[in-house]
């Protein structure tokens, strides 16, 4: 019997989720205003990196079932950032608090710094309608 692979493994959720990131903020950059799609991007931004933070867990398993516990530690901290900063740009998303957002980016896009994403990229817009969905879930 052959192995069974995931092709949807946490890591390339993880990578896909990054480079989505960078393209609303490359998108947020470019607008002066606030629209719905920008709405939207800021929204998704909350609900990209809420989802990193809880693949984080499943990335890490692995090493720790062979003992790598300090790899591990290292990898969890090296993504700590991502479930705070959540936390803090849902809570701004959700009130409309543009100016926070505002600050928010810059340190998120210091820390995806070196992602790259070519211009011929198949994302697609994957915010459409994340406001919403967001919305929602600060219902339940």
């Amino acid at each position: 019997m052959s192995r069974v692979i995931n092709p949807d493994s946490a890591g390339k959720e993880r990578s896909r989720l990054v480079k989505s990131i960078v393209l609303c903020i490359r998108g947020m950059a470019k607008t002066s205003a606030i629209t719905p799609e920008t709405k939207d991007m800021a929204a998704f931004i909350v609900l990209a990196l809420d989802s990193i933070a809880a693949g984080i867990d499943a990335s890490v398993a692995a090493w720790e079932k062979r003992g790598y516990w300090v790899k591990a530690d290292k990898f969890r901290m090296e993504w700590m950032w991502a479930g705070q900063m959540a936390e803090k740009m849902k809570a701004a998303v959700l009130q409309d608090d543009w100016a926070s957002i505002a600050m928010f980016m810059p340190q998120i896009a210091s820390r995806l710094g070196n992602v790259v994403v070519s211009d011929n990229h198949r994302l697609g817009k994957p915010w459409a309608g994340a406001y919403a969905l967001l919305a929602l879930h600060r219902r339940l």
